[in-house]
């Protein structure tokens, strides 16, 4: 359980500090402009497109009362909206305003600066293998698209 002499540490404790490390990264990114970590996932989730809010709150792992009051605060601030389900009247979707896919670009921009320099003491071949054993944990997993790599955003209204 304890570290090696190079400092390794079993796969568990790992991925719990990855995940503390990842955390903080977000966080400072998100004070950066203004927003809470869950302020910005939100807006990361919807630069590709609006969503439904049952599919935002399955997609954020959120319960309806706490998904309805982060929507509601980042409605107040102007940066995203609720429009009318086209396929269904009584349906309401969570869409970017003109100002939240501006600041939703800066801060993806930023988040994804400040997670670059995170493995940066690893080779090319190495940063590649993370890449892909982290893709497979993420996709053994069912993690939901809540930040998308970079070039991949391109749907932003």
């Amino acid at each position: 359980m304890g570290k090696g002499a190079t400092g390794q540490v079993g796969v568990v404790a790992a991925l719990v500090r990855a995940a503390f490390l990842v955390d903080g990264v977000y966080a400072e990114a998100s004070r950066t402009y203004g927003l809470t970590p869950q302020q910005g996932q939100l807006l990361c989730v919807l630069m590709p497109q609006p969503y439904g809010m049952g599919e935002l709150g399955e997609t954020l792992g959120l319960a309806k009362s706490s998904l309805t009051g982060l929507v509601d605060r980042t409605v107040r601030r102007g940066l995203v909206r609720r429009e009318a389900d086209p396929r269904d009247g009584r349906a309401v979707r969570v869409g970017l305003t003109e100002k939240g896919a501006a600041l939703a670009e800066k801060f993806y921009a930023e988040t994804c600066r400040r997670m670059e320099v995170l493995p940066s003491g690893l080779s090319g071949a190495e940063r590649e293998r993370l890449a892909v054993l982290l893709s497979r944990v993420v996709a053994d997993n069912e993690v939901p698209e809540v930040f998308v790599e970079a070039g991949q955003v391109s749907g932003a209204e």
